[in-house]
């Protein structure tokens, strides 16, 4: 068992208040949007040996266990993080496997370097990825049906979007949607900025209509597929969008995103991500898990390098609902947050006070992140005591003793 000393990920849309809260210490007064756990070759956590990366490659197998190796390789196949959002994440997707491994191959071959701005594909791995939310967290994710998107570009009355919503009520709908995204980041800059800000202000001038729907945390529905149901959803959403062009003045990724649901956590709820679905985070503090990489192909939101036919290449241009995950309770109490994906599982224990201790002994490397309370491990001779925010990496087959209340969550592989 090794207690990981994890870096934090400054990147400028992070909050800077959100996860000092959670370790108890005092703000830098930096934006500090990210804190990984795990073996990422960009940013390793390090543990008493040396980095993860080192203790792992010193013995794959004994660390990882025969199974997981075999598997997924010799390598952590996950990252665990900690993400503060206090301002909206850049407008994005993922690639899937195949995707990210022609990509890179690709990018090997012209000798772009790994760290150059205009490289897409930082290694050869997809990224599905989970976000469960600690706080009350906000989001926009997947396309909505390209219908009810015309009726809420319609409801804002500004002439510019006309041509849009005439496509989207065309069908069928992955051709509407692939047109409209297209015609959006392909526009005039100067023109688009003029658009962009003229929605936003319709945006604003109608989410005016229900202030409160505008709050996260609020008892508005999760999600609204269908703008034609609750006007706070509707409202909510039109907020959203507003707040993006205050972030974004004039970015086209701002009329990118109404294409998009408009997304709302609950803590202890969860959202599962899929190659090539469009999202972006806008506020709160979760943990998220995904594969073991950091391609990222960006939409907008962002000052950073747009590939505009490689994202259109790796868009899924499907309408779907999202889908909200709330975890499934196991017989020992652990609650598991079900997704399609073996690289990685995450899990949640909520432990009462006066808990009797548990097992979490595993044939399969584990990394255990504590988000409140005391939580004391023992297990190879020693112990570890976790406070809100601090973590350990668990070798596969390592026997763990959990003692202690509070709320642990358990990352983890499928084999």
């Amino acid at each position: 068992m090794d207690r990981l000393a994890n870096p934090i990920r400054p990147y400028a849309w992070g909050s800077a208040t959100a996860i000092p809260h959670l370790l108890g210490v005092a703000p830098t007064g930096e934006p500090q949007a990210e804190q990984w756990m795990g073996a990422h070759p960009g940013a390793p956590s390090r543990t008493p040996r040396g980095t993860l990366t080192e203790v792992i490659d010193t013995d794959p197998e004994g660390t990882l266990g025969a199974p997981a190796v075999a598997r997924f390789g010799p390598h952590l196949p996950f990252l665990l993080k900690l993400l503060a959002a206090g301002a909206p994440v850049s407008l994005q997707v993922h690639p899937d496997l195949t995707q990210a491994r022609e990509g890179y191959a690709r990018e090997q071959q012209q000798d772009i370097p790994l760290t150059a701005g205009h490289r897409n594909y930082k290694d050869a791995n997809h990224k599905p990825e989970l976000i469960c939310a600690l706080t009350p967290f906000e989001g926009l994710c997947g396309f909505r049906p390209p219908h009810a998107t015309a009726d809420l570009l319609a409801r804002l009355e500004v002439d510019g979007l006309k041509p849009y919503v005439d496509l989207l009520r065309a069908t069928p709908e992955d051709a509407a949607l692939r047109e409209v995204l297209t015609a959006i980041l392909s526009a005039d800059r100067t023109e688009i900025a003029a658009l962009v800000t003229e929605t936003a202000q319709a945006c604003a001038r109608l989410a005016a209509e229900d202030p409160d729907s505008a709050e996260p945390g609020t008892t508005a529905p999760a999600a609204d597929p269908d703008l034609a149901g609750p006007a706070a959803a509707r409202t909510a959403a039109y907020a959203a969008y507003a707040g993006l062009a205050h972030h974004y003045p004039g970015d086209p990724g701002v009329l990118a995103a109404t294409l998009l649901n408009h997304v709302r956590l609950q803590p202890g709820e969860a959202l599962f991500l899929g190659a090539g679905v469009p999202h972006t985070y806008l506020h709160g503090l979760g943990v998220e898990i995904m594969a073991n990489s950091d391609n990222v192909l960006r939409c907008g939101l962002t000052p950073k390098h747009i590939d505009v036919p490689e994202l259109l290449r790796v868009v899924r241009f499907e309408a779907a609902d999202p889908a909200v995950l709330r975890p499934e309770a196991s017989p020992d109490g652990e609650e598991v947050y079900d997704t399609p994906i073996d690289e990685f599982r995450l899990s949640r224990l909520t432990r009462p006070e006066g808990a009797a201790p548990g097992d979490l002994t595993t044939d399969t490397p584990q990394i255990l992140l504590c988000t409140a309370g005391t939580i004391t491990l023992h297990g190879g001779g020693g112990a570890e005591t976790l406070t809100p925010g601090t973590s350990v990496f668990v070798a596969a087959g390592d026997r763990t003793e959990v003692n202690g209340s509070g709320t642990l969550f358990r990352a983890t592989v499928v084999v």
